[in-house]
């Protein structure tokens, strides 16, 4: 027996940064790096005309800690998970008191309680919903942690479960920080929510296998640091590398053991974690520049959001009538993998 994918919804923040204007704002601020003008050509080579952020453009240019970033966080997340739920509630035909479980991922921020608690208190779920918050997997956080709904919805025949992502990643930027991870995170990132509600019954893809790699000493090839004024982006030059080179055999791995055949799969629900990663991602599975509509298309419209953004992707596609893969990259450093069956 099954988990299907009963519903698929997003949502983001009510402020609109252009990027045009983000690279503005980090030409001023970053004046003191050495080759700026250089590195600034990064906001022109992401592909992203537009993000999204829970505060306005100038809440970037004052100084922030932990404090203030948190209660954004908190208050931000909640709003944006608040949105998503109503908005699967209202697809599916569902109400609140039919959400048997919660499964939560986000790694922007930290909350105890976690912030499906407070989402259960803010809409009033019933007491004994089934919670599961997930913290650290990054942009992988959206698959592996859909791929974890499931085997709830798997393992309670009939339940309804409620898998939600949220990442608030514009909220990291930190304007004292002038190293090139830094810049290049304020180029990429983006704030949004995404989730879904997966169940044994009812209609909507089935999913299916799923499967990770995590790479042998490549801890330190993405994630956050712990600065005294925030989280710091980390990430190493070599990931469109590692892509490049590893992702076909780790691909077809996974397909081999499930007995899945690549010209089988319909649609390609990849994360967007940058233009350059795309270009490796289309590159390994022979494919034509720009065959990632999807995932090139979320990337324009709303940048890399972590874990979100691969939900991001899959709300655009078709999912019935074909197989879809869903894959991303998080820290670990980590892939992952994870079937849609809509035939």
């Amino acid at each position: 027996m099954r988990s299907r994918l009963l519903g698929i919804k997003s949502a983001v923040p009510p402020f609109v940064i252009a990027q045009a204007d983000a690279a503005q704002y980090a030409r001023q601020l970053f004046a003191e790096v050495r080759d700026i003008s250089r590195l600034i050509t990064v906001f022109q080579n992401t592909g992203i005309e537009r993000r999204y952020s829970c505060v306005p453009i100038d809440w970037y240019l004052g100084d922030h800690g932990w404090m203030d970033r948190t209660e954004l966080y908190v208050s931000s997340a909640v709003d944006l998970l608040e949105n998503v739920t109503r908005k699967l509630l209202a697809e599916t035909g569902l109400n609140k008191d039919e959400i048997d479980a919660v499964v939560l991922v986000s790694t922007t921020g930290v909350a105890t309680p976690s912030l499906d608690a407070l989402l259960i208190e803010r809409m009033n779920l019933r007491r004994d919903v089934q919670r599961l918050p997930i913290f650290g997997l990054g942009c992988a956080g959206g698959v592996i942690g859909l791929s974890r709904a499931a085997q709830i919805a798997r393992a309670e025949p009939g339940s309804k479960v409620l898998f939600l992502a949220v990442e608030l990643c514009a909220l990291t930027f930190r304007k004292n920080d002038i190293s090139k991870s830094n810049v290049v995170a304020t180029a990429l990132f983006g704030d949004g929510a995404a989730g879904a509600i997966l169940s044994t019954e009812g209609e909507g893809p089935q999913v299916g296998a799923a499967g990770e790699y995590t790479w042998p000493n490549s801890l330190d090839v993405m994630g956050w640091e712990m600065a005294e004024d925030g989280l710091k982006a980390r990430f190493a030059q070599s990931i469109p590398t590692l892509v490049a080179t590893d992702f076909r055999r780790l691909l077809d791995g996974f397909l081999d053991r499930h007995d899945i055949a690549l010209s089988d799969i319909g649609g390609f629900a990849c994360h967007p974690g940058g233009a350059k990663v795309l270009d490796a991602l289309e590159d390994s599975m022979d494919m034509q520049r720009g065959d990632l509509k999807e995932s090139r298309g979320v990337l324009k419209d709303f940048g890399n959001m972590s874990a979100v953004t691969a939900l991001f992707v899959a709300e655009r596609m078709k999912l019935m009538g074909q197989q879809t893969l869903l894959t991303a990259l998080g820290p670990g450093f980590t892939a992952t993998f994870l079937m849609l069956d809509g035939r």
